[in-house]
């Protein structure tokens, strides 16, 4: 069973860490989705690597056998909202870690406009300033379910309820 105290890793790391373009294309997803250090990132490659692969091993699969497993597992990845509603078993090899991060609860929260920065969005999460539906949430790389989306507001208690708050209005009170 293990001991709980011993968290394990849920990421690989690179195979080859020192190759220039990768350390440049790690570093520019980092600043553009305002990830805490490149493990983050890596957590998400490994599980599209697991997304991939299940998939890989249902086109290994026996017609019959496929049909019922895909049909679930396709269902499954557009309620993550990784795919679209008439997606195939094709669109999931295609997904991308791009794909991945913009699921985040940090990035969805700027993209709606909550707030100013990616970075800003990240302080908001972990202050336990943004509500998902009742729920408080805390933790910036949460993946938004596509129906967990619309109810993304500020808590009741915030501060960033008023219109008028310095961190909304740019510094201008």
């Amino acid at each position: 069973m293990g001991d709980p105290k011993r968290r394990r890793k849920k990421y690989e790391g690179p195979r080859h860490p020192w190759q220039l373009d990768q350390l440049e294309a790690e570093l520019k997803l980092v600043g553009e989705y305002g990830l805490r250090n490149k493990r983050e990132l890596w957590r998400l490659k490994s599980m599209l690597s697991k997304i991939r692969g299940i998939a890989r091993a249902l086109l290994g699969m026996t017609e019959e056998e496929r049909r019922e497993r895909q049909m679930e597992y396709l269902k499954m990845l557009v309620k993550l909202g990784l795919l679209r509603e008439d997606a195939t078993i094709d669109d999931v090899l295609d997904l991308d870690v791009k794909d991945l991060l913009e699921r985040r609860l940090q990035t969805i929260v700027y993209r709606k406009g909550l707030a100013k920065t990616i970075h800003q969005a990240r302080q908001m999460i972990v202050h336990g300033h943004i509500l998902m539906g009742e729920r408080r949430v805390t933790v910036p790389g949460y993946l938004v379910k596509r129906g967990e989306e619309a109810s993304i507001s500020y808590a009741p208690k915030s501060p960033f309820n008023e219109p008028e708050h310095p961190a909304l209005t740019g510094g201008r009170a």
